[in-house]
């Protein structure tokens, strides 16, 4: 495969760039779904321990597979056809082939940049064990981080597998499946998860008031288990900065009301991408700068 890249290198991005292309379409189905898969586990849990009866299931009980997509204004079932990542959003003008109905502008954003970050992915490792797994993570942080922007959730579904598939694949460290070995891993999921933890409590303790949720702690967790602890400082640095940033701009502009809460789990996430992708970069830039080098 190595081989297959270094001499048809063009070949190989535009296949990594139509498969996650494919891969984006499917993200789109979890960023809707997904959310409303957990509101229906929570809605279930909450009859039961009130005693009351649990809901009738019904053939249209949402999941990743069912039903079938359809238009979100006129409900008619998407053809296949229509279903072509980018394409058929180009082909059909952005709108619904039944009713005209503008399509969001997500659909086709989340497969494009899908399948940009995989080359990316791909330019910055080739073609190594770990690149599959770094795509892995990659689409992960995607879809929790839409999904996070959306709803100020961030899923146990998404960040606990990810957490312990970085903590496992430690384990292959020396032969190329990670970037860091176990301890590094362990040290640097615990660290990131008790990080945001004591400034939530500190916050509490000052305001009263919850700061963020837990799932920013567990996704912190994940980041520290796939890049190791030492990247922690450089994550929360970059996270804050954009989330500061891009906060105080849609304040500015009255986009965002004030003491109204933006998710932060969107900034850890693109963060942790670019300390995945170029963290050695970014910090040698820190230091010229700053003058350490």
């Amino acid at each position: 495969m190595a081989e297959l890249f270094a001499e048809h290198p063009v070949f190989c991005y535009a296949a990594v760039g139509l498969f996650g292309l494919i891969v984006g379409s499917f993200l789109n189905v979890v960023i809707l779904r997904l959310p409303r898969m957990m509101q229906a586990e929570w809605r279930a849990s909450a009859a039961e321990i009130l005693g009351q009866p649990a809901a009738v299931s019904s053939p249209s009980r949402v999941s990743l597979s069912r039903p079938r997509s359809t238009c979100g204004h006129c409900s008619t079932p998407i053809k296949a056809h229509h279903n072509i990542p980018v394409l058929s959003f180009l082909l059909l003008r952005g709108r619904c082939s039944n009713c005209s109905h503008p399509i969001s502008l997500q659909y086709p954003a989340i497969e494009l940049c899908s399948a940009v970050l995989a080359m990316f992915v791909v330019a910055a490792f080739g073609m190594v064990p770990f690149t599959g797994f770094a795509l892995i993570f990659t689409w992960t942080l995607l879809a929790a981080a839409m999904i996070d922007w959306h709803t100020q959730f961030l899923p146990d579904a998404l960040s606990l597998p990810l957490l312990w598939l970085g903590l496992l694949i430690s384990l292959g460290h020396g032969a190329g499946f990670a970037l860091v070995d176990p301890a590094t891993a362990i040290i640097g999921a615990a660290a990131g998860y008790l990080i945001l933890w004591l400034v939530f409590q500190v916050f509490l303790l000052v305001t009263g008031k919850e700061g963020m949720g837990y799932g920013d702690f567990k996704l912190l967790a994940v980041i520290g288990a796939w890049l190791g602890w030492q990247a922690l400082p450089m994550v929360l640095l970059m996270a804050s900065l954009a989330g500061a940033i891009v906060g105080g701009t849609l304040m500015a502009t009255g986009v965002l009301a004030r003491g109204k809460p933006m998710p932060f789990g969107p900034w850890l996430a693109i963060a942790g991408w670019l300390a995945l992708v170029a963290g050695d970069t970014i910090s040698g830039a820190y230091l010229s700068v700053a003058g350490l080098r």
